[in-house]
């Protein structure tokens, strides 16, 4: 299991993510999104060891700008945030799909997106994620694709996320801030000790 860190911005924050021991971390390319990265930023993002994936977070993008921003950053994987439809998903690419769980959640359509693994985060109204709050995990107990879990997780609740899902990964972001975009140590390294525990 992996685990990601979502919502960076700069490099303290970053490094600081891997030295903890994230495998993964997520730069939002979302303009209206708190956590915007801009791109132009992010040179250092070379300095990551070869091990940790880079995650960038698209929402409703042109798959022009996308392909151009993965080319540029190296980015490993490409995550789909938005509305984006099975058909919009670029096959040239590794694509990770978010869906929003809740009322509405219809868990049969996971398996139409032609895409590496599927991102569940909480509700979000009409956010686009980072809104810190959880749902119902045991509507993503043994659904045939690859799991990563987002949305509320915390210290404090993420290996209960786990045993009860057993996902291919988790991803935080909101919950370890000191304010969007910045994120506070203690409780990220609090986060990483607990989802990485062994049980």
């Amino acid at each position: 299991m992996f685990v990601k860190v979502c919502g960076i911005t700069n490099r303290e924050d970053g490094l600081a993510a891997v030295e903890l021991g994230a495998t993964a971390l997520g730069f939002n390319f979302y303009r209206k999104s708190p956590r915007f990265a801009d791109p132009a930023t992010l040179d250092w993002l070379a300095d990551l060891p070869a091990h940790v994936w880079k995650v960038g977070v698209f929402v409703n993008e042109d798959p022009v700008v996308i392909r151009r921003i993965a080319a540029q950053l190296k980015l490993d994987v490409v995550q789909l945030h938005g509305d984006e439809q099975p058909s919009e998903c670029p096959r040239d690419l590794r694509v990770w799909k978010a869906l929003r769980v809740d009322y509405a959640f219809d868990a049969s359509r996971v398996k139409k997106y032609p895409v590496e693994a599927i991102l569940l985060d909480g509700p979000a109204g009409k956010a686009y994620g980072g809104t810190g709050l959880t749902f119902d995990w045991t509507v993503a107990a043994g659904l045939p694709v690859k799991v990563v879990v987002s949305g509320g997780l915390h210290a404090g609740n993420v290996r209960t996320a786990i045993e009860c899902i057993r996902p291919w990964g988790v991803d935080v972001c909101s919950r370890i801030e000191e304010s969007p975009g910045k994120k506070n140590h203690a409780g990220m390294a609090e986060f990483l000790k607990a989802a990485l525990r062994k049980n």
